[in-house]
């Protein structure tokens, strides 16, 4: 009997992804021995986050990182560090800003429920751009001039979120916050993979730059990855970690938090509720040197191969088309001939039950994501969908 059964907690088919609802991606059992091994004693956690700020500037071409309980708290952590830069009065004052530079600008078309990790830290968020191309009332969005004519004294960062179809693009962006001297925060939680982009939104001129480590990189779910500016990064872990010490016990790394730079030490932070265990930066280093070390080819190769062989398991069902889609993440994406709606309730009321992607069921069509799937789970999914469409034929 698994720990689930003795709590009572059903157990899914996961055809969705690595979404934080349904507990995230998998962990690979060389991540979990490790996070074992971490538990089992006791370092300082400064001198932990140090080694981790040093990995991950190695990996990622950043001056420096920080290993955060998820994106979400990286966004958080990340606009505190633009807010107060290293003063521990400002850092103490947080969330309340009047003092300060509070204004993050962000294009109108790139708002979503994410950005509240943004405004905990005490920002209000100016708004540019209107994004005629998904109103249907033409094709343009926020441009460049219009984040210039929106940073003023007030502006503590520009944030820009990363998707394939973003407008304006990165480059641009950050060519207008730089010459304004205003930093920009990238938030690219589910922009992995390709691995490459580990490096290209820095090299493209972001600041800090935010990542889930519970998604396709296969970290613990509660981690996430912080790189960019040394300065900022150094501001992000004060606010983030247990200061509750005497200043000359505090000692880490100067290259990770140079304490020369500060006129004292401040209280703990806004980001304190955002604690990260040893177990999760140690987890999280782990799953990032396997994601490296694997490689997107071989990645892509094995989740294109789960999803020939579910296709085959499909073949043959009524009122069903599957088709798989090509890409660093392949898709197998399921075309009904009925109402895809009750389809996906049955599918999460029968047992097992069985999630899938859903963004286009209006359209009849449901999506299957690779990424938290094992081969001994196609028989079952592909059993529950044929059950199902044969009582609906």
């Amino acid at each position: 009997m698994s720990v689930y059964d003795t709590l009572g907690v059903r157990r899914i088919i996961n055809a969705k992804g690595p979404a934080t609802r349904l507990s995230g991606g998998r962990i690979r059992p060389e991540v979990l021995a490790a996070m074992n091994e971490a538990a089992s004693a006791c370092v300082d956690m400064a001198e932990l986050q140090g080694v981790a700020a040093q990995r991950i500037a190695a990996i990622t071409g950043a001056e420096s990182g920080l290993v955060t309980s998820g994106a979400a708290a990286g966004l958080l952590l990340g606009t505190a560090a633009c807010v107060t830069g290293l003063d521990p009065g400002k850092m103490a004052r947080l969330p309340q800003t009047d003092d300060m530079s509070s204004e993050v600008v962000v294009a109108r078309s790139q708002r979503n429920f994410y950005d509240h990790a943004v405004r905990t830290a005490g920002v209000h968020l100016v708004e540019v751009g209107l994004p005629d191309r998904y109103a249907g009332a033409g094709v343009r969005d926020a441009e460049p001039w219009e984040f210039a004519d929106a940073i003023g004294p007030q502006t503590a960062a520009v944030l820009w979120v990363a998707n394939a179809n973003a407008q304006p693009s990165l480059p641009a962006v950050a060519d207008v916050a730089h010459a304004a001297g205003v930093p920009v925060i990238v938030d690219a939680a589910a922009e992995l993979p390709p691995a490459a982009n580990l490096r290209r939104f820095l090299d493209e001129g972001a600041d800090l730059v935010a990542f889930s480590g519970g998604k396709a990189i296969g970290g613990p779910q509660a981690s996430g990855i912080l790189a960019g500016r040394r300065d900022l990064i150094m501001a992000a872990a004060l606010q983030m970690l247990d200061l509750d010490i005497w200043l000359e016990q505090f000692r880490p790394d100067p290259a990770f938090i140079d304490l020369r730079r500060l006129r004292g030490l401040p209280a703990h932070g806004i980001g304190r509720p955002c604690k990260v265990g040893k177990e999760q930066i140690v987890g999280l280093l782990a799953a990032l040197d396997l994601f490296l070390a694997e490689g997107d080819d071989v990645r892509t190769s094995r989740w294109t191969e789960l999803l020939v062989d579910l296709r085959c398991e499909l073949a043959g069902l009524p009122l069903l088309d599957a088709t798989l889609v090509p890409g660093v993440v392949p898709l197998l994406r399921l075309d009904l001939a009925i109402e895809a709606w009750p389809v996906v309730m049955a599918l999460e009321e029968g047992s097992p039950s069985i999630r899938v992607d859903v963004e286009h069921h209006a359209a009849g069509r449901l999506v299957i994501n690779p990424i938290c799937l094992q081969a001994g789970e196609l028989a079952p999914l592909a059993r529950r969908i044929g059950e199902i469409l044969h009582r609906a034929s």
